[in-house]
């Protein structure tokens, strides 16, 4: 059960908030070597892997209009009533950042503005692992859809059966995604970063997965690739007053601590009693749960701290930047207010973690690890690119061009400043 710790000093928050480590070592050779096989023979490296690691590699690996038609049959209508109203939801949130910026005039005749293009060729990884994540599909999907990426490819693992999970398939059709592969684990990564016969080679990769997935992406990012971002443990942290129901916060902090052993989940309060009383929720809630090992395994490594104030509270928040954060205090959106340092936050009672991670519209692609002190989640603009434009006339650069001759003269690059004296020169 989670560890509880009354009044601890914040000078000792480094060493209480700190996450578990892992060294990766010898993950990095292992993946090394799996990557420079695949760059080296492509699919027959992939299949092999495949069939090492999963226990199956079909011949053709992409999945087919078949396969589509076959998921939409397989599922009940009320988990495709209900994949359908997530799909929905997020694509009505991801839309409103479509934003248009306006062209700016930073002097007169000197005109600069951006223009957001999507990024070409995208790939979404999804994990199948101990639980299919669907919802992912969505989470990354809709966001490509909508900013236009012209390939999108989407690798997941096979199930038992060699079959790729319905729900996933559904998903991936309902995002506009037609290219999905048969393919999970390093493997996959490697697929999608250096190209094979089967796989397009993409410019961008986006999912999460478990730590093999997480390596492989961070060194095929060291090869030109970009990723989403660096994706640990999922995490929660919970702020509940003495009027939270205790119910509700356990059923929280179990909602995360059932994604893996290795999750992390933080309660913070400053009442005594509703920690008791959440301990309490735990263990009877944990026992109905099926996967209360995973759980109980997270729990074990998990926080409970007593502190003195809410505001006391909000700064060890803020110090530890967690993945999600949710509010269950009677001034929950004043507290909401003051969060610095979070990738999503969930305000009030009626506001459980496991609705952005399925279907209010926000993304669930979060940052993990404390990143969350300098990056957001995955949004619309991750599958875009910012490009600046400018404009300047003849009268624009009579103005401004005194100022480049200046500065380009003092960084010594006189060639600089004489690529705009020729223009200055000419007109007298």
């Amino acid at each position: 059960m989670m560890q509880q710790i009354d009044y601890p000093d914040f000078m000792q928050a480094v060493s209480l908030l700190a996450r578990p480590t892992v060294d990766t070592t010898a993950q990095r050779a292992k993946v090394l070597a799996m990557l420079d096989a695949i760059k080296l023979e492509g699919d027959a490296a992939v299949q092999r892997f495949a069939l090492q690691f999963d226990g199956f590699v079909p011949d053709v690996l992409e999945a087919s209009s078949d396969d589509f038609s076959w998921a939409e049959q397989q599922l009940p209508d009320d988990l495709k009533s209900a994949i359908r109203q997530a799909y929905s939801n997020i694509k009505r949130f991801h839309a409103a950042q479509q934003v248009q910026e306006a062209p700016v005039e930073t002097q007169p005749g000197v005109l600069c503005w951006r223009k957001t293009v999507p990024i070409e060729r995208v790939g979404l990884y999804i994990p199948g692992g101990t639980a299919p994540l669907f919802s992912t599909a969505l989470m990354l999907g809709v966001p490509a859809q909508l900013a236009g990426c012209k390939e999108v490819v989407l690798c997941t693992p096979p199930q038992s059966d060699g079959k790729i999970h319905p729900a996933v398939l559904f998903a991936a059709g309902l995002c506009g995604i037609r290219r999905v592969f048969k393919l999970g684990g390093v493997q996959a990564i490697g697929a999608m970063a250096y190209g094979t016969a089967q796989v397009p080679r993409v410019w961008k990769i986006f999912g999460p997965g478990n730590l093999w997935v997480t390596v492989a992406k961070q060194m095929v990012s060291l090869d030109g690739i970009a990723i989403d971002m660096p994706a640990g443990p999922s995490e929660v942290a919970v702020l509940a007053d003495a009027g939270a129901n205790p119910a509700y916060v356990a059923a929280d902090l179990l909602s995360q601590a059932e994604h893996g052993a290795d999750s992390q989940v933080l309660l913070l309060s400053d009442s005594p009693d509703l920690l008791q009383k959440v301990a309490v929720e735990l263990a009877d809630q944990l026992e109905k749960l099926p996967r209360k090992l995973f759980a109980a395994q997270a729990l074990a490594q998990s926080k409970a701290l007593l502190l003195h104030s809410m505001e006391e509270a909000m700064r060890w928040i803020n110090a530890y930047a967690p993945e999600h954060l949710i509010i269950q205090t009677a001034d929950a959106i004043q507290l909401a207010e003051k969060v610095i340092n979070a990738g999503s936050v969930f305000i009030g009672p009626y506001t459980p973690e496991s609705a952005g991670d399925y279907a209010s519209g926000t993304n669930h692609t979060l940052p993990t690890g404390g990143y969350a002190r300098v990056s957001g989640g995955v949004a619309l603009d991750s599958f875009v690119k910012k490009i600046t434009f400018q404009q300047i006339s003849e009268a624009g650069l009579q103005g401004l061009g005194p100022v480049v001759e200046t500065m380009a003269r003092a960084e010594g690059l006189e060639a600089h400043a004489r690529a705009v004296s020729i223009r200055l020169d000419a007109k007298f």
